[in-house]
């Protein structure tokens, strides 16, 4: 009889857990039926990366990403967190268009999602949330503003440094303390590859780095720094720190040699001295700063290559920057106000392209043969005669981000 009511009380048992299953897996299936594949914040995460960095977004001051409306692709939740590029800018007095359009060269081409870091002077503020605000149907960033911030004891020698605010670079260690890394860039920058590929730069640091800058010049013969600088200098012609790649984290923790005295100093602590020995030798302002802690501690930076940082000293006097007449500009550099005036007319019609671009993928598609046809205008100037590499590699850009079905991006 025993042997009788136990084969009952396990086949109960059997019953029992054969129903629960069935009624999970009804759960389930209708949980999907209903959430189309992007209910939860993981899943809209997944859906984001594998949109091409387009999908699900953030405008300011809100958290969490939003999936696709109608989008039925279905992603596992066993993934890793999203990594953001953090981008920080500095913009002031006349630089909110240059700005802008520089942050939007970011996002035309962006696969992770950005956080931005503008710093800017209080009347840009509102400007820059009215615009920031309106592509926040993108989902692919987040912005962050703050005032231009100087140590209070010396704000006006800094704020005065070289241009306005442009010394405030030297303090984002300092100030964005939670950031680990960050590109820092000039307003006259813009992007003409994924900026994830200079982010991926980090990846090659040695474990004595802690920044990357691309050299000054590639021409001793031309070079400022070899010929005219008062001060030490890195390398063979100093670095230029309008794209500047930072492991931020290493920077607040390392003593940096100096020629002030035999104890190293923290970041926090070298610049004022620094710039109280050589404010009457420094002509490029904060540049010059970082050549000399660089020139004392070479280990600690990494050296891109000019296509990187490509700037109307490498071809105004003729080409000298053979990786990107190999490989094509990879991030454009308008100093010397070149954007906005006749002198060189190859990298204002880059810069107008982009500018009166917007985000529609055929606007973006369809710019390059009146750009092309634009540039052919400037064959008169040298950086013109070489005008294809203005355009080789945003065009790559273009089709490997736009050509693609979406489900490839």
């Amino acid at each position: 009889m025993r042997r009788y009511l136990r084969v009952v009380v396990l086949c109960l048992a059997c019953g029992f857990c054969s129903l629960l299953y069935a009624f999970s897996q009804l759960a389930v299936s209708l949980e999907e039926g209903a959430g189309g594949g992007g209910g939860k914040p993981q899943a809209a995460a997944a859906s984001w990366l594998a949109g091409g960095g387009r999908g699900a977004g953030r405008g300011a001051g809100s958290a969490g990403s939003a999936a696709h409306p109608g989008r039925s692709d279905r992603y596992s939740l066993k993934m890793q967190p999203v990594e953001e590029v953090h981008l920080a800018v500095v913009a002031c007095g006349e630089r909110l268009e240059e700005t802008l359009t520089m942050l939007k060269s970011a996002l035309i081409f962006s696969i992770k999602p950005l956080q931005f870091h503008i710093f800017a002077e209080d009347q840009l503020h509102d400007s820059f949330k009215g615009i920031l605000n309106s592509w926040s149907f993108l989902q692919t960033f987040n912005y962050s503003l703050y005032p231009i911030t100087f140590p209070s004891e010396n704000a006006a020698e800094w704020k005065k440094l070289f241009k306005p605010c442009a010394s405030q670079r030297l303090f984002l260690p300092l100030i964005l303390k939670e950031v680990d890394s960050l590109l820092y860039v000039d307003t006259d920058i813009l992007f003409l590859r994924p900026i994830d590929d200079i982010w991926s730069l980090l990846k090659k640091f040695n474990s004595t780095q802690i920044a990357a800058m691309a050299p000054e010049h590639e021409e001793p013969r031309i070079g400022w720094y070899n010929r005219f600088a008062r001060h030490p200098y890195y390398g063979k012609t100093g670095v230029n720190s309008g794209v500047m790649l930072m492991n931020m984290t290493r920077m607040r923790r390392k003593y940096f040699k100096n020629d002030m005295t035999s104890v190293r100093l923290r970041w926090g602590d070298i610049l004022m001295p620094l710039l109280k020995k050589y404010k009457l030798n420094i002509t490029w302002g904060d540049q010059d700063l970082l050549n000399i802690i660089f020139f004392h501690n070479p280990e600690s930076l990494f050296v891109f290559p000019c296509q990187w940082n490509y700037r109307p000293d490498h071809c105004i006097y003729g080409s000298n920057c053979q990786e990107a007449e190999e490989e094509g500009i990879f991030i454009l550099h308008g100093n010397r106000g070149v954007y906005h005036d006749d002198k060189q007319p190859a990298f204002r019609a880059i810069y107008e392209a982009l500018r009166n671009c917007s985000f529609e993928d055929d606007n973006i598609h369809s710019l390059l043969k009146p750009l092309e046809l634009e540039l052919q205008k400037t064959v008169h100037t040298y950086c013109g005669k070489i005008y294809k590499i203005f355009i080789k590699q945003l065009t790559k850009s273009i089709q490997d981000r736009y050509d693609r079905p979406p489900k490839e991006r």
